[in-house]
Parts: structure tokens; C-alpha cells; sequence
């Protein structure tokens, strides 16, 4: 059997996607299972043992417009699929594995795109189903006949190999990390919007008050989009930090942020993928529910501030951002703290 699976757009959803992935895999395990996404969430899931084949959709490239989306359908029919699994929600995923002819085509009955599914599944009302997005993914699977259950994982991982390891520890290493030293990675941005982001001179009063106390390197991690926001917080630290924004690819970012010991940042794709290779994380959060996306993983703080208005998923606020703003940079700092006290009775 030969299995297309339409993954995710958002690293953080890909991260959130992977049980059931992995529940895939365990179901059919003699199948061919192609995953077709965007180029920097096949990186993020290469090497993960979850298919034999990641196939690039890139809106931006190659595959931009209706004479793009025509080009990949053409590429993606020679493959004669089976099935298509769409665990996207867009409309466009539904077209795609129609347009391709995929003859069993199977995902949640939403975004006007039920005629061009073969097994429409009702999307899970509040309440059915646990809050957390891994949840969301599973129950497809469920609902679709596929598993019995929903196996939700406490922990989710992504593995690193030891030669990118070593690459990340020579990255760092020449852009002025120090050996033996603790590193705390930063991730100031937030693709989603600005309403998911704590203001950088907090970030940058948060590093202040944590170097009173004990000597770090601050790593500053993000996309070439958020190298403002880093300046800031580079401008508003009282000594030196290292910015790696905008300079590395998202392929690399799991096996950069595997050679830090703590993350702290916003509710993002950088968030999951730092729990996911084992980082402790204090994850502040503002417009979005932590219990439905926060880093699938025990050694999570959720830092939050809860006002009348909170969670309002938008991607900009319109008032006065008060659900971040009202995070003060002594409480990150405290969950912070408890973390690497933590590490140190471990240590000791």
C-alpha cells in the first residue's frame, strides 16, 4: 500500500503531529508512506523515522499558483497513492489529493472541502476529545478506522544524530558560545503574529536580572523576519549575547537548540521543536490556551497572565496586548530558576 500523508504548515503543528504520525507508521509498517509538506517541516521531520519519502510543497517556488499546484498534482500522480491522509485542514490539501486521483481520500470534513473527500470525518466537538492539539490529530486516525485508541504521548521527541551535534556545537562555538558554560536559547518570535509575543525589553529585563545571579550565554534564536525584535533585545542586555537570527536554517535549529540546557520563549514553532530534543522550556503564553498547544513534555513551566480577554487566538491585538505585558520578567525568571536548580540536584 502506498499512503500519502498531507502534514502540517506550522513547525509547532508538525512537532504536535508527530504521535500520530508514529501511530501511522506502527499501523501500516510494510506501506510506503510519502509525507508532502513544506520544505522546512520535511527538514524538521527528516530523519525521524515516521515515512519513506518527504516530498516539498513550496507555494513560494515551484509549486506557486494554480500552474504550481497543477505541476506538483502531475509529479504526485506517477506515484499511484493508495490512500491520502490530510492532516491539514486546508481546502487545498483536499485538492491536491483529488486532483492527483487519489482513490481513498481522508480528512476532517471542514474549510468547504467535503466533496472531494472520500471519507468525510466530523471534526470532534468541545469536549470530546482532549483539549491538546496531539488529540486532534490522533482522533482523525480514530475516527478514520486506522487505531483503536488514542495513544496521546507525554513526552514528544525529535532525534538528533550525533554528527549534528557536532556541527551545532562548532556553529556555536565559532560565533563565541563558551565550553562548559550554560546557554540559554531565546525565542523572541512567533510566526503565527505579534499578539503571541512578549515585548523584547522584557525579554531583555529577564536576562538582566537571571545574569545578577548566574554567569550564561544568551542565545538569540528566530527567522530573518524577527532580526528587529533581537536587536532590541541584544540592545537592552547588559553585556554580550549571541544572535544566531536569521543566520541558520531551519534544519539546523533542532541540534543548535540540543546544545542549550534551557529555552525560554513564546508560544512557536521554536518552542516545540526545544522541548522536543529535551530542553526545558518556560513558555510564555498570552493569546493562545496552553492546554491545548503547549510542548508536549513534563519539564514545561507555562508562564501566563490571564485577562477577561484571554485566549482570543488572534494574531494581532487590538486593544493594548495586556495578556503580555502583564508577564513581568521576575516571574520568567523564577521558573526559570527552577529549572536548573532542578538539573543541579540531578547532577548532584
Amino acid at each position: 500500500m502506498k499512503i500519502l500523508i498531507r502534514a502540517t504548515n506550522w513547525v509547532g503543528d508538525a512537532i504536535m503531529a508527530l504521535p500520530a504520525l508514529r501511530a501511522i507508521r506502527g499501523r501500516f509498517p510494510n506501506a510506503k508512506i510519502s509525507i508532502l509538506t513544506r520544505p522546512y517541516v520535511a527538514d524538521i521531520y527528516r530523519g525521524q523515522n515516521i515515512c519513506d519519502e518527504l516530498i516539498s510543497c513550496d507555494p513560494e517556488g515551484p509549486h506557486a499558483g494554480l500552474s504550481g499546484r497543477e505541476r506538483l498534482a502531475q509529479e504526485l500522480r506517477k506515484q499511484k497513492f493508495d490512500v491520502a491522509l490530510l492532516l491539514q485542514n486546508a481546502f487545498d490539501a483536499a485538492w491536491i489529493a483529488w486532483r492527483v486521483g487519489v482513490p481513498e481520500r481522508i480528512g476532517y470534513a471542514r474549510d468547504g472541502r467535503s466533496l472531494l473527500l472520500t471519507k468525510k470525518i466530523p471534526v470532534p466537538k468541545r469536549g470530546e476529545i482532549p483539549a491538546h492539539e496531539q488529540f486532534y490529530y490522533l482522533e482523525l486516525l480514530r475516527r478514520a478506522g486506522w487505531i483503536d485508541s488514542l495513544p496521546g504521548e507525554s513526552f514528544v521527541t525529535l532525534d538528533v544524530s550525533d554528527e549534528h551535534r557536532r556541527q551545532a556545537e562548532e556553529t556555536l562555538s565559532s560565533v563565541g558560545a563558551r565550553p562548559n558554560t550554560l546557554r540559554i536559547a531565546i525565542g523572541a518570535g512567533a510566526s503565527y503574529g505579534s499578539a503571541k509575543c512578549w515585548p523584547p525589553e522584557r525579554f531583555a529585563d529577564f536576562v538582566n536580572g537571571f545574569h545578577l545571579h548566574t554567569d550564561a550565554d544568551i542565545i538569540l534564536f528566530g527567522t530573518a523576519s524577527e532580526q528587529k525584535v533581537s536587536e532590541v533585545i541584544a540592545a537592552g542586555i547588559n553585556g554580550p549575547s549571541i544572535s544566531l537570527v536569521g543566520k541558520t536554517a531551519i534544519a539546523a535549529l533542532p541540534a543548535l537548540l540540543s546544545r542549550c540546557q534551557l529555552f525560554v520563549g513564546n508560544d512557536s514553532g521554536a518552542m516545540h521543536v526545544a522541548s522536543a530534543v529535551g530542553l526545558p522550556v518556560v513558555a510564555i503564553f498570552g493569546p493562545t490556551d496552553p492546554h491545548g498547544t503547549a510542548p508536549i513534555t513534563p519539564r514545561c513551566t507555562v508562564v501566563q497572565e490571564k485577562p477577561y480577554c484571554s485566549p482570543c487566538f488572534l494574531r494581532r491585538c487590538p486593544i493594548d496586548h495586556r495578556c503580555m505585558t502583564s508577564v513581568r520578567p521576575e516571574a520568567v525568571e523564577a521558573a526559570a530558576r527552577g529549572w536548573l536548580r532542578s538539573a543541579e540536584v540531578a547532577s548532584g
